[in-house]
C-alpha cells in the first residue's frame, strides 16, 4: 500500500530535539505524574495502588473505568459507543479504514491533520478537499461543502477545534454540515482532540457526535490534557462503528497499557481541573502572542477561537522550510513551516507550551525578523 509521506511528522521527527526553544509543540505543558496526583487530590503513596497490578493485557475495549470517564464527556454517547485506542491518531486510522473502500468518495476539510486526506486516498478513495480559506476564518464553505458531497459520499472528514489554524465551529455550523451529511447518508469523522481548549466559557466544544446520529469523534489525552506520553485515544460513535472499527483493532492494538488506562482514568475523572489548567495555559500564553503579532508587521494572522495552534502568515520572498530552518539554525527557535501542511507563505506555531518558553521564542523570532 503506497501512503503519502506525513509531512508534519517527518519535519517534527527531523528537527523536534534539535531545537532550544520548541514553538512547535501542539500539546499543552505535559503533566508529570506528580502534578496529575495532585491535580486529582492524590500524593505519591497513591502509586502504590499500582503495585498489585498485574500486567497482562487488560480490558481489551478499555477498562470499564476509563470508558465510562470518557462517555461523561458527551451528552448522548453511552461506555457501549466508546472504544479506547493507540492515542487519536489510532482512532482516526481505525475508523478510516474501517469505513472507507475503494472508490468511495471522501470529503476532507484542509488544512487539517494528514491523515484524513492520505489515509482514504492510500485505500483508493476519492478524496475531495474543501479548502479553509483566510478570509472566511478558515471556516468551511458551506455552499462549497454541498456541492463536494454527493450520494456516494461516503465520509466527511473534519477537525474541531482545527488544527492548525484554531478555528472554531459552534453547533449552529456543525448542525448545518450534519443537515449536508444526512442528506448524502454520509458520515462525519470529527477530530476532536484539542476539544477541551475554547478561549471562551467552559472550554468545551459541543462533539459531532452529539449532533449527528452519524457522528464519529475522536479524541485522546495528548493535547488539551496534556499526557500525551500515555498514547491514549478513542472514538465515540454509534455501536456499528466500534463493532466494524473492533474488527480492525484486533490487528493493531488488542489492548492498551494498563498504566495508561488507570492514569487516563484518573486524569478524565479530575477532568475540571486538569481542563482548568490547560485553559489557564492556553489563555494567557494566546494574549502574549496576540500582543506580539501586533507588533510584528511582517506577521499576520487569524486570532484563533480555540486549540494550540495558530497559522502566521509572513511577509517576505522565502519558503516557509527555509525560513524555519533558518530560524531553527540562527535562534533555536523551531516552528512549522506551512508546507508540511500544503499552506505555504505560513507557519505555525505551538502557543500552549511554559509562558517563560514562549516569551523568549518569541523575543528571538523578533530579532530575526529585523533582518528582513
Amino acid at each position: 500500500m503506497h501512503i503519502e509521506p506525513f509531512g508534519v511528522e517527518i519535519w517534527m521527527n527531523e528537527w523536534e530535539t534539535k531545537c532550544d526553544w520548541n514553538l512547535a509543540e501542539t500539546c499543552v505543558e505535559s503533566l508529570t505524574i506528580g502534578e496529575l496526583l495532585s491535580l486529582a487530590g492524590k500524593n505519591d503513596t497513591d502509586l502504590s495502588d499500582l503495585l498489585p497490578m498485574k500486567m497482562t493485557y487488560g480490558a481489551i475495549e478499555g477498562s470499564d473505568r476509563l470508558r465510562s470517564a470518557i462517555s461523561a464527556l458527551y451528552d448522548t454517547q453511552a461506555p457501549e459507543n466508546v472504544i479506547v485506542t493507540h492515542g487519536t491518531i489510532g482512532a482516526n486510522m481505525l475508523v478510516h479504514k474501517a469505513l472507507v473502500e475503494r472508490d468511495d468518495r471522501v470529503v476532507a476539510v484542509v488544512p487539517t491533520y494528514q491523515q484524513h486526506y492520505s489515509i482514504p486516498s492510500s485505500i483508493g478513495a476519492d478524496v475531495l478537499q474543501l479548502k479553509l480559506r483566510e478570509e472566511d476564518g478558515f471556516l468551511p464553505d458551506l455552499d462549497a461543502l454541498r456541492a463536494l458531497v454527493t450520494p456516494e459520499t461516503k465520509l466527511i472528514a473534519l477537525n474541531n477545534p482545527n488544527n492548525p489554524t484554531g478555528a472554531l465551529m459552534d453547533r449552529g455550523m456543525l448542525e448545518q454540515i450534519a443537515d449536508i451529511a444526512r442528506e448524502a447518508g454520509a458520515w462525519i469523522l470529527c477530530d476532536e482532540v484539542y476539544r477541551g481548549t475554547d478561549q471562551f466559557g467552559d472550554g468545551m466544544t459541543v462533539s459531532i457526535a452529539d449532533v449527528y446520529e452519524k457522528g464519529i469523534s475522536t479524541a485522546g489525552m495528548s493535547k488539551a490534557y496534556s499526557l500525551a506520553g500515555l498514547r491514549l485515544g478513542w472514538i465515540a460513535a454509534p455501536t456499528e462503528v466500534i463493532e466494524a472499527v473492533s474488527i480492525h483493532r484486533d490487528y493493531d492494538t488488542i489492548s492498551v497499557g494498563m498504566i495508561d488506562d488507570h492514569f487516563a482514568a484518573l486524569a478524565l475523572e479530575n477532568r475540571d481541573k486538569v481542563l482548568g489548567r490547560s485553559q489557564a495555559i492556553t489563555r494567557g500564553n494566546l494574549a502574549i502572542l496576540e500582543k506580539w503579532v501586533e507588533n510584528e508587521p511582517q506577521i499576520d494572522w487569524v486570532k484563533p477561537k480555540s486549540g494550540t495552534t495558530a497559522l502566521l502568515k509572513y511577509d517576505f520572498p522565502m519558503s516557509s522550510r527555509d525560513f524555519c530552518v533558518a530560524l531553527l539554525r540562527e535562534t533555536g527557535v523551531m516552528f512549522t513551516p506551512g508546507s508540511a501542511l500544503n499552506m505555504e507563505g505560513y507557519v505555525r506555531i505551538g502557543y500552549a507550551n511554559t509562558p517563560s518558553i514562549l516569551r523568549e521564542g518569541l523575543s528571538r523570532v523578533s530579532r530575526f525578523l529585523k533582518e528582513f
